[in-house]
């Protein structure tokens, strides 16, 4: 669909929440308070990650009620072996992509490394750029106590923040690699992280490859949603970067489960057309101008 015929929401703004959240009608943007309201039904709903208006406009046309501009684009998107070297300046444009391709889901902006952990002002000055020249809806931080002066401010200042805890890439090197995190003492740390995050505000939290037990208590003990990305299925959502579930990751985490093969398609698609161009069978006199 090209973007002149993108349908234009006509149904007024309102802020009364959705009744379903995953696969809703198109006619106005989620919000917070609808993740809530999921969360007291029972609802459990897709999180996928987007970087560009043609996947976002896909995704958002299937219903996917929350589109996340991660800083996974380091590594998908820019080519890097981490999440640390992407930049807020990186990411605005990703996000005012996903935005415009989009018209009903949520769209929560990753804070990247080194542009909140060093003050509070730090942390709403970077928010606001996101907010303010991207049009995103939410940002995301990494983290446990230790930002809780952060979201703290952000929430004070009218931004909705989604935490993020268990492995947080960010910290890679402090935790020592990619491992599960949250097994014996470090689980109740997280517990209390959880706890404190929601006290101070965040509207969600992202528990990435903790124990499913772990999983479970925390979204038991907590009255925000939980989004689980390699954290068992008894989280109120689920996550993973687009990627990965389309088949495009040549080594994807365990946690994965691949939904098509489009390397492969594209694979397939692209010698096909090169056959085509070298044989000359492309441009067929269908494809050309008179």
């Amino acid at each position: 669909m090209s973007s002149s015929t993108t349908p234009t929401p006509t149904t007024p703004p309102t802020t009364t929440p959705t009744t379903t959240l995953y696969g809703g009608a198109a006619g106005r943007r989620v919000t917070v308070r609808d993740l809530a309201a999921a969360k007291e039904r029972g609802e459990r709903w897709p999180m996928v990650t987007a970087y560009d208006a043609m996947t976002a406009r896909v995704f958002d046309a299937a219903g996917i009620p929350v589109l996340l501009v991660g800083d996974s684009a380091a590594m998908v998107v820019y080519g890097y072996d981490s999440t640390l070297p992407v930049t807020v300046d990186d990411l605005l444009p990703l996000t005012a992509a996903v935005v415009r391709g989009s018209s009903r889901a949520l769209v929560v902006a990753d804070l990247p490394f080194g542009s909140y952990q060093g003050s509070p002002a730090q942390a709403l000055e970077s928010a606001a750029r996101f907010m303010k020249e991207a049009g995103a809806h939410a940002v995301k931080l990494e983290g446990g106590r230790r930002i809780l002066p952060q979201v703290e401010a952000l929430v004070s200042a009218g931004v909705p923040v989604m935490a993020h805890l268990g492995l947080t890439p960010q910290s890679v090197n402090v935790l020592g690699g990619y491992r599960v995190q949250g097994r014996g003492q470090s689980g109740d740390e997280l517990m209390a992280d959880a706890k404190d995050l929601e006290r101070a505000g965040a509207f969600s939290v992202v528990l990435e490859c903790v124990p499913a037990e772990l999983a479970h208590r925390v979204t038991t003990s907590l009255a925000i949603p939980t989004i689980g990305i390699g954290a068992g299925a008894q989280t109120d959502a689920q996550v993973l970067v687009w990627q990965d579930l389309m088949g495009l990751t040549p080594r994807p985490a365990k946690f994965v489960k691949r939904y098509a093969d489009l390397a492969g398609d594209m694979d397939r698609a692209v010698r096909a057309f090169a056959a085509d161009v070298t044989s000359g069978a492309f441009p067929a006199p269908e494809h050309t101008y008179s």
